[in-house]
């Protein structure tokens, strides 16, 4: 027999919107995991957090005063 790549077989759209929705719930856990790691090691060696998410601080023009 000879080895033929099948396509991946059709599923419907609610079956595409339970993929996608796992996908990004997923992603997301990964990316808070992340910074629950970032930030323990920051509280062990005693630094400030590092946060690139968030609000961000506004810029008045005067920080190098």
């Amino acid at each position: 027999m000879t080895s033929q790549t099948r396509p991946p077989p059709k599923t419907s759209e609610a079956e595409r919107q339970e993929n996608a929705r796992k996908k990004r719930l997923a992603e997301r856990l990964r990316a808070n995991l992340q910074k629950r790691k970032a930030q323990s090691r920051a509280r062990r060696a005693g630094e400030a957090d590092e946060r690139p998410d968030g609000l961000l601080q506004e810029d008045d023009g005067d920080a190098d005063k």
